[in-house]
């Protein structure tokens, strides 16, 4: 993430950093961004997160960007947000995984249409066009799906 920051900034970017007080306390945070953001906690910062982000981009990472990126996947199909979840896939690091996700859809656990709402490519450029003409799937779940008595 440092080095991600460092280079937005370097191309004066603005780099917005949310991190729970734990972590600033043990001298972790990045000093030189635009605004950081000190919130009490994991779930805060993922909120707050997701109140700024405008769409997500997932870089190679370990089990910490899988879970983010996990959950703002789930929140977008549960309707919670809007905002495209994407991949970057570099050097082909995320197949295995996006292979789970076709599996997940062919064994009859997720729908085509959530699968097919993460956008992925190798092409950082490519990336933001796709979430330019990104279209959100219906909900998963709609009120009346929920409480049909209710509709």
């Amino acid at each position: 993430m440092g080095a991600v920051a460092n280079g937005a900034l370097e191309a004066g970017g603005e780099v917005i950093g949310v991190m729970p007080k734990a972590l600033v306390e043990r001298e972790i945070a990045h000093q030189g961004l635009t605004h950081l953001e000190v919130v009490p906690d994991m779930h805060v910062r993922k909120q707050r997160m997701s109140e700024l982000a405008s769409g997500f981009v997932t870089l190679p990472g370990g089990a910490g960007t899988l879970e983010e990126i996990f959950e703002q996947w789930t929140w977008a199909q549960l309707g919670i947000h809007d905002k495209p979840c994407g991949f970057l896939n570099v050097e082909g690091y995320f197949d295995p995984l996006l292979a789970m996700i076709a599996k997940t859809t062919r064994e009859g656990f997720m729908k085509p249409e959530y699968a097919s709402m993460l956008v992925v490519t190798s092409d950082p450029l490519e990336l933001f066009e796709l979430f330019d003409d990104y279209t959100p799937p219906t909900r998963k779940w709609t009120q009346a799906a929920i409480h049909p008595a209710s509709a």
